[in-house]
């Protein structure tokens, strides 16, 4: 890349890049120091008042030394929300919002927090590491199984001279003093960067569930793999590189064996007389690692529970149909818009009025509070037992909520046996669509996999829930193969 390419290209960056926009902003310093005070310590999601109240404090404090700080609590959280520092999101244990540092908020903090604290250029304990992950990876990724035995014999064979060596008690090789102590700053050092990686993934997913939702709108009737995996119950968050990933990541953290060995180690290491070199915040922040590492993991596979759940609820509740029409019509306005701004300058008058969605107010007089009192049950609240789950009650449930796909093979296999190459319509002539709609679309995304499409159309028919009879005409789909 030449010097003008990357030039052009570090400049668009720094326009886009929100890291870039917050070290660059009038007052970079007291947003850094805020954000990094509120927002950058173990306290990672802050309720949106409790921060604001303590932003209002130190605005009140920084203003006594004479910096021009204009704005209050509030606008500086809207302004570096809006500049894609923060996010707000719904608070989970109550009503309410809170927020939290993006990741590019961080990536900037961790760059100036570097910047403040460098660290050694190189160390012993990180040229050991790095030397024990590279002999490692070596070993691990030799195609000759006869090279990799040579390599793990002659490991085995350090190791046992070392135990050899202890036991003989010609050993005095412990790590101690300043080493350790290094050696340990660095593990600690590594362990601070754990929590922004735990952002960084949660953006990846929020990424995930939003492209998903794109290609849902996006797709015609020839590229709708992605619906019809939804349909088919397939959970496209979890089972993705970053979902799996992750995955195969906390099953490591809930590893009940691998936490307690993991505590005891944390335990003996902070006995030792190197580890009171530590500072109190030091010493806690590593016996609280595994702790936080077990939260940090269980608010991501919160995350994606909720993503999946909230895809396949978009799609089951066919809101994407109404959505594709609202984007159609969208792009058709815009391109109407774009031909006609050739001729048509934006001020120009059209004859149509247009009702502001805002709620004129007269006066003060003319709002209505709001009387809590008024919503307040007046009978008594009857407490129900609870009992033994009915069984058909719940299989009625999961059947408004989900494609009985049992049902429809059942029903596809045994027409099958009658008749040859039987149609959609076939199928539904001989099993009534129990499901409305939900069966239809169930069928033709089996016909899809075991059957074929022909040019001519057939007429299906259905009864809704509601008892109101329904029809389309679609490509006729006929099943070739019983489906297993």
């Amino acid at each position: 890349m030449s010097a003008t390419a990357q030039a052009l290209r570090l400049w668009r960056r720094a326009e886009e890049d929100d890291a870039w926009r917050l070290l660059r902003a009038d007052n970079a310093p007291f947003a850094v120091a805020v954000l990094a005070e509120h927002l950058g310590g173990d306290d990672r999601r802050v309720d949106a008042d409790e921060l604001a109240e303590a932003i209002d404090a130190d605005l009140d404090e920084m203003r006594s030394y004479g910096h021009d700080l204009p704005l209050n609590a509030r606008g500086y959280l809207t302004a570096w929300r809006t500049a894609g520092l923060i996010a707000r999101r719904a608070s989970e244990g109550a009503r309410g919002e809170t927020y939290e540092l993006t990741v590019d908020a961080l990536a900037a903090l961790r760059f100036l927090d570097e910047r403040e604290s460098p660290r050694h250029a190189a160390t012993a304990s990180r040229l050991a590491s790095l030397s024990m992950q590279l002999t490692q990876l070596a070993i691990d990724t030799d195609p000759q199984a006869a090279r990799r035995l040579e390599r793990l014999r002659s490991e085995r064979d350090r190791i046992n001279a070392q135990i050899a060596s202890i036991e003989r008690g010609d050993a005095d090789d412990a790590l101690t003093g300043p080493r350790a102590l290094e050696r340990l700053r660095e593990l600690l050092s590594q362990a601070s960067e754990v929590p922004d990686d735990f952002s960084r993934v949660r953006a990846v997913f929020e990424e995930l569930s939003s492209t998903l939702r794109a290609k849902i709108l996006e797709s015609d009737a020839t590229q709708r793999a992605v619906l019809d995996d939804v349909f088919r119950g397939v959970d496209l968050i979890g089972d993705s590189d970053a979902g799996r990933s992750f995955s195969a990541f906390s099953s490591l953290v809930l590893d009940p064996a691998l936490g307690s060995a993991f505590e005891e180690d944390i335990r003996q290491v902070l006995e030792r007389d190197f580890a009171r070199e530590l500072t109190v915040t030091q010493r806690r922040r590593l016996r609280g690692f595994l702790d936080e590492l077990k939260i940090r993991t269980a608010e991501v596979h919160d995350v994606i529970t909720v993503f999946a759940r909230g895809l396949r609820r978009y799609v089951q509740s066919q809101d994407y149909q109404r959505d594709r029409v609202l984007r159609t019509k969208l792009l058709s306005a815009m391109a109407t818009a774009h031909a006609a701004a050739q001729t048509t300058k934006p001020y120009t008058p059209v004859g149509i009025d247009l009702e502001l969605t805002s709620v004129a107010s007269s006066s003060v007089g003319a709002l209505r509070l709001h009387d809590p009192s008024e919503y307040d049950a007046a009978a008594d609240i009857t407490t129900h037992e609870t009992a033994a789950v009915d069984w058909e009650m719940l299989r009625a449930f999961a059947r408004e909520t989900e494609i009985d796909f049992s049902e429809l093979t059942a029903n596809v296999n045994d027409v099958l046996t009658a008749s040859e190459l039987p149609s959609v319509g076939d199928i539904l002539d001989a099993h009534p669509a129990t499901q409305g709609v939900a069966s239809v679309v169930g069928l033709l995304s089996l016909a899809s996999e075991y059957g074929t499409r022909g040019d001519e159309v057939e007429q299906l028919t259905w009864i809704t829930p509601d008892g109101i009879p329904s029809s389309a005409l679609v490509s006729t789909h006929r099943f070739t193969e019983r489906i297993p």
